[in-house]
C-alpha cells in the first residue's frame, strides 16, 4: 500500500531523515519506534504533505505521490492524527468532527460516518455540543482519532496517541487501534510506548537519528535483547 525508498528531509542544515525507506502492506498495523528526535514525526508528516521530502520517493497504492499536496493526499486515502491532537479548541466536538470530512460533499454519508464515530466513542456523543478544549486528555485524542478517520482513510497515521494518558487509557486506546484496523483500516503508528506499540503491531521499524537500522515483526523485536534494552526497560 505504501512505499518510501530513499527518502531525505531536510529542515534548513540539519538532515533530519538520511535516506530511510520502508513499507506499509494493506491490513498491517506498522509501528515506528525511537527516541524523541529520532525522525518519527517527520516521517509521518512527509507522508502526509505537511513536509516536502529533498529527494526520495513515496508510494501509495502504486502511484507516485512524492509532489502531491496534503489535500490530494487525504482525497486519495491517507490521514494523520497529529502528536499533541491539535483539535480545535473553541470549536465544538461535532464542528471537530465535521472539519474531519471538509473535503467530501456527501452529506448523508458524513452524517452516518459521524454516528459510527460516537458509536466507537459514545462519549465523545455526550460532549458532541462542548468546546473541543473543554475536554479531558483521554477525550482529545479520541476525538482526534475520531476526526482523522472522517476522511474515511485507507492508512490511518497515528503520531504519538498514548502520550499524557493515564495507564488504563492508554490501555483502551490501544484496544481503539486495534479495532479500527480489525474493521479494515490500515494504520501506521508512532509510539513511545515501545512495548504496547509492539504488542499490537504486525511490524515495526526502529528509528535512531534519521535512519532505520533495524526492522522486523513485532513478536521478533519485542524478543530482541537490544531492544529491551533500548526501549523496553528490559
Amino acid at each position: 500500500m505504501l512505499e518510501i525508498n530513499n527518502l531525505n528531509v531536510h529542515f534548513g542544515v540539519i538532515h533530519a531523515l538520511k535516506g530511510i525507506s520502508l513499507k506499509v502492506e494493506e491490513g498491517e498495523i506498522v509501528t515506528l519506534i525511537g527516541a524523541n528526535g529520532a525522525g518519527k514525526t517527520t516521517t509521518l508528516r512527509t507522508i502526509s504533505g505537511l513536509k516536502k521530502p529533498t529527494s526520495g520517493t513515496i508510494f501509495f497504492n502504486g502511484n507516485d505521490i512524492t509532489s502531491a499536496s496534503a489535500q490530494d493526499r487525504v482525497r486519495m486515502g491517507i490521514s494523520l492524527s497529529p502528536e499533541g491532537r491539535r483539535i480545535f479548541s473553541s470549536l465544538t466536538v461535532l464542528e471537530n468532527l465535521e472539519l474531519g470530512a471538509y473535503l467530501r460533499r456527501d452529506k448523508a454519508e458524513i452524517k452516518k460516518d459521524i454516528s459510527i464515530v460516537y458509536e466507537r466513542f459514545p462519549i465523545l456523543k455526550d460532549r458532541r455540543k462542548q468546546a473541543a478544549g473543554t475536554l479531558s486528555g483521554g477525550e482529545q485524542q479520541m476525538l482526534a482519532i475520531g476526526r482523522a478517520l472522517m476522511s474515511r482513510p485507507k492508512l490511518l497515521c497515528l503520531d504519538e496517541p498514548s502520550m499524557g494518558l493515564a495507564p488504563l487509557l492508554v490501555q483502551e486506546i490501544f484496544d481503539i487501534i486495534r479495532d479500527i484496523n480489525q474493521k479494515g483500516t490500515t494504520i501506521l503508528l508512532v509510539e513511545q510506548n515501545a512495548s504496547m506499540a509492539l504488542q499490537i503491531a504486525n511490524r515495526a521499524y526502529v528509528m535512531e537519528t534519521g535512519t532505520i537500522p533495524l526492522s522486523g515483526t513485532g513478536a521478533d523485536l519485542m524478543r530482541s535483547e537490544d531492544i529491551k534494552k533500548a526501549y523496553l526497560g528490559g
